[in-house]
């Protein structure tokens, strides 16, 4: 197995105004989560938040405490969520052990021991996408369904935006210390989502989106209110958004997108909007 591991640093928003393209690819995107037998992530300073993946073909993959963690193992000092976007796939924490199917999610508290990944089936790999975040204490380990979910219908279809939103690793649902976590689905013929677009000063953001053809994308929009910018990605792919910026997204096809939010703050609710007449 390999594990990758790159730094993010935070940017001002003054700063952010000036990146052309390959600079806001280069910061904010995550293109590659999954490789098979790769243990793939990135360390952002915003809330000191670790995205990942981990793809198990044949292995078992194990989560490494990197190097800037400085810590003996991963959840040391952390707490973590994943999600299965893949086959069927095992997760084993310690002496635990918890069996994780597609849009299945699991929380890890922190605490010294080792975390591996395993795929049921090598011809249908699992695909394990992960935030973390620090963590002041420990919670206990909770596998949670889309049937535990906290489930808010929002949109209309008329404004290209119904959408069922899965709170599923929220503080409504279990314990964290700061990870809030949740999967939104979009109904046939919606393509945005996130509309009115908002920011939370509060807490930062990862978006993760799947289920897109590979022949279709997404485009993601960051930046202050009155300074937009937008990314084009691919399926599978994450972008990280920081507390001052917005997030938004519209894509050419159906698509699910992973939420995660590390800060300060555990109300999903704190959200400050803005009117979409008001965006540039």
């Amino acid at each position: 197995m390999t594990t990758n591991y790159e730094l993010r640093y935070a940017a001002h928003p003054e700063d952010a105004k000036s990146y052309d393209t390959a600079r806001i690819r280069r910061d904010f995107l995550i293109e590659r989560m999954f490789a098979p037998n790769e243990v793939n992530m990135v360390y952002s300073m915003y809330d000191r938040m670790i995205v990942g993946g981990a793809q198990p073909v044949g292995e078992v993959l194990t989560l490494e405490a990197i190097a800037p963690l400085k810590a003996p193992f991963f959840l040391t000092r952390r707490e973590m969520g994943i999600f299965n976007v893949g086959g069927p796939g095992v997760v084993k924490a310690g002496d635990a052990m918890f069996e994780l199917d597609y849009k299945e999610a699991l929380y890890l508290g922190a605490g010294n021991r080792q975390v591996t990944f395993e795929s049921k089936d090598a011809m249908n790999p699992a695909k394990f996408y992960f935030n973390s975040t620090t963590a002041h204490q420990g919670y206990p380990d909770r596998k949670v369904t889309k049937a535990d979910a906290v489930v808010a219908e929002m949109g209309t279809l008329e404004g290209s935006n119904h959408r069922h939103i899965n709170k599923m690793l929220v503080s409504q649902v279990l314990p964290t210390c700061q990870l809030q976590m949740g999967m939104t689905e979009l109904a046939p013929g919606s393509v945005w989502n996130t509309m009115p677009a908002h920011v939370h000063s509060r807490r930062m953001e990862a978006y993760f989106y799947f289920e897109i053809p590979d022949d279709q994308a997404i485009c993601h929009f960051m930046g202050e209110v009155n300074e937009t910018r937008h990314v084009w990605m691919k399926g599978d792919q994450a972008v990280l958004s920081p507390e001052w910026s917005i997030h938004a997204g519209a894509g050419t096809h159906s698509y699910t997108f992973i939420w995660g939010m590390g800060g300060e703050n555990l109300d999903y609710g704190d959200q400050d909007f803005s009117p979409i007449t008001e965006l540039k």
